[in-house]
Order: C-alpha cells, then sequence, then structure tokens
C-alpha cells in the first residue's frame, strides 16, 4: 500500500548498501544492509513520515525486515 513512500524513507534514512528502488517488497532489509543503528533511524524517519509512532511490541526485527513487513504494521497503526 505505501511501498514507494516506504522506499523513499528507506532510501533516505537506512544506509543500505545498495539502491533502495532495487528492493522488492519482500527483499530482506538486514541482508541489504540495515543495522540495529540505521534501524532507529529508520524508525523515526518513518514516524515522521506516516505522523504514527511504533508501540513497543512493533520495535523488533521482524517489523523492519522488509517494505512488506513495514507496511502491515503502519496499516495497522494507520488504522488504528
Amino acid at each position: 500500500m505505501n511501498s514507494d513512500k516506504i522506499r523513499a524513507v528507506i532510501a533516505k534514512h537506512a544506509r543500505l548498501s545498495i539502491d533502495a528502488s532495487t528492493l522488492a517488497d519482500d527483499s530482506d532489509l538486514y541482508e541489504a544492509g540495515l543495522t540495529s543503528l540505521t534501524t532507529v533511524n529508520l524508525m523515526l524517519a518513518l514516524e515522521d513520515a506516516f505522523d504514527i509512532e511504533f508501540p513497543d511490541n512493533k520495535l523488533g526485527r521482524k517489523t523492519f525486515e522488509s517494505i512488506r513487513s513495514i507496511s502491515e504494521v503502519l496499516d495497522e497503526l494507520v488504522g488504528a
């Protein structure tokens, strides 16, 4: 749903070793170079971009492992 906007945030804040525009929605962001530090940067940027706040139970690796997993969590939070 929000994959293009998520991809743009990833490109700007995740400091991946590959171009974010080449990532499939199911690509593993950690295999693409996402680290624990850049995950925090990405989380904060996503919160600003989507005007949401990730709850503690959504701060795990599983939430940020792919564009699809991020999108699913954002759908939950925006729809909440």
